[in-house]
C-alpha cells in the first residue's frame, strides 16, 4: 500500500529520509539516530514497511535480533537514459570524453527526438 510521501508524518519523513540517506540501518541504530525512544522508532519502522517505503528485514546485530531497513526500490524511468535507441554514454565503468563523437551523437539524438 504506497501512499505519497507528502502523507508522512515528521517522524516518518526524518525516518524515511535517515534510511534513504544511509542506504540502510539496523533498527537498533534506527531510533538512537532519530532521537527517539525504541519503540516509537519501531513504529515509524513499521509503519514505512507497511507502506511499501522501506524493507524491514530480521536479522541479528551485535549479538541481539532486530531488524534492518533499506529504502524500498523505487520505479525508475530508464527513458531518461536513453536517447531514441542509444543508452547514454555516461552509464558504465569508462570515462567519456564530453567532445568524444560517442557522446555528440547520442546528444544529437536527444536533439531530434520527437
Amino acid at each position: 500500500m504506497a501512499v505519497a510521501e507528502d502523507d508522512l508524518n515528521e517522524d516518518e519523513r526524518a525516518g524515511l529520509a535517515l534510511i534513504r540517506e544511509t542506504g540502510g540501518i539496523h533498527q537498533s541504530d534506527f531510533w538512537k539516530e532519530l532521537d527517539v525512544g525504541s519503540r516509537k522508532g519501531s513504529r515509524i519502522a513499521e509503519s514505512l514497511a507497511e507502506q511499501d517505503l522501506i524493507q524491514r528485514e530480521e536479522t541479528v546485530y551485535d549479538g541481539h535480533n532486530t531488524y534492518h531497513l533499506t529504502p524500498a526500490p523505487r520505479d525508475l524511468d530508464f527513458s531518461l537514459l536513453m536517447a531514441g535507441d542509444q543508452l547514454s554514454p555516461f552509464i558504465g565503468d569508462e570515462e567519456v570524453d564530453a567532445h568524444s563523437d560517442t557522446f555528440s551523437q547520442w546528444v544529437m539524438s536527444l536533439a531530434y527526438e520527437d
